[in-house]
């Protein structure tokens, strides 16, 4: 207890110390240093989460106008692979396309740093709302009338775990055919990323959507708890998740990726491109510190803590201490 209580003391008189010149950075960068614009390309369903970031971060960096952009996870990624658009953070809800779709050109490290599930939602205009559960929920959107919405595979990583979802449900449940009617049933609605389809679920032009725990939180959307071994929250049913796949767009026309199902996890990186490398530091760098964790749980997102990193060796010096 002595040497924590001296060690905060040192701190404050540090503070003190270094207050003429400005604060400093969790970095030891003077924070009145760090300016500027800083594009963040971000997953839909990371909007929330990071505007609560973005909103402590600009208490310790004021001079820093966060420009958030929130879109599918491989549409984000592409916007600088192949529209060429100058970009600080790259947020990905799927940390598995942004080896496949930025290495070795635009990165070549990312860190996981957030978990999530799968989850149906709907209100309580949604027809049969009263009756679904986590054993029903495929049968009810076959049921006559029913609508239902997914986002687009190829450009939201929530559409392609919806497919698995699809597909796992008929290993779980025992029912063949799950995957195909869902699929090509007439109520099937998709949009770009599974966000689009929340204002259709609050209208009432969708009875149901297949969104994140996350999302379904932080919108007070009521929701079913899917069963643990389809819903792709957790290591103890890896094995079970990697007998879903489904192929998405590669990063050339006519390519394709394959991806297997497994729990969902978040990465972040930065572009190789991106001209200003310490602003773009200064940003993961909150975001992983406590009081970043912090903004991102109040606001419903599961935080990895420590976070994970793909290559720990490739990783700027002063972000490793937050990962494993």
């Amino acid at each position: 207890m002595k040497k924590r209580w001296n060690s905060r003391v040192v701190s404050v008189l540090m503070v003190f110390l270094l207050m003429p010149v400005g604060l400093l950075s969790l970095s030891g960068q003077a924070c009145d240093e760090v300016s500027g614009k800083l594009p963040v390309f971000i997953a839909g369903s990371l909007t929330v989460p990071f505007k609560a970031v973005a909103k402590e971060y600009n208490k310790q960096y004021p001079k820093v106008e966060v420009l958030m952009e929130g879109g599918g996870s491989a549409t984000t990624i592409r916007k600088v692979t192949e529209l060429k658009r100058e970009c600080g953070i790259i947020g990905s809800a799927d940390y598995k396309i942004v080896p496949k779709l930025m290495f070795p050109d635009y990165a070549d490290w990312y860190i996981i740093f957030a978990s999530n599930q799968m989850v149906l939602c709907y209100t309580e205009k949604s027809k049969h709302g009263k009756e679904i559960n986590a054993d029903n929920w495929h049968q009810i959107l076959q049921k006559d009338g029913v609508t239902y919405g997914r986002s687009d595979p190829d450009q939201d990583p929530c559409g392609y775990r919806t497919l698995m979802v699809w597909q796992l449900a008929e290993k779980h449940y025992g029912v063949g055919g799950i995957y195909d009617k869902l699929y090509k049933a007439r109520g099937n609605t998709m949009r770009a990323k599974s966000v689009d389809l929340i204002a259709l679920l609050q209208s009432g032009d969708l009875d149901y959507a297949f969104e994140y725990d996350s999302v379904a939180k932080q919108h007070g959307l009521k929701y079913v708890k899917l069963p643990e071994r389809i819903n792709l929250s957790s290591a103890e049913h890896e094995k079970f998740y990697a007998q879903a796949k489904v192929g998405i767009k590669g990063k050339k026309p006519g390519q394709t990726i394959d991806l297997v199902g497994e729990p969902i996890l978040y990465a972040i990186t930065i572009p190789k491109n991106y001209p200003d490398q310490q602003k773009a530091i200064s940003w993961v760098e909150f975001l992983l510190s406590d009081e970043g964790v912090k903004a991102m749980e109040s606001s419903g997102q599961s935080a990895i803590c420590p976070a994970v990193a793909s290559d720990k060796g490739k990783l700027p010096e002063v972000l490793k201490k937050y990962v494993k």
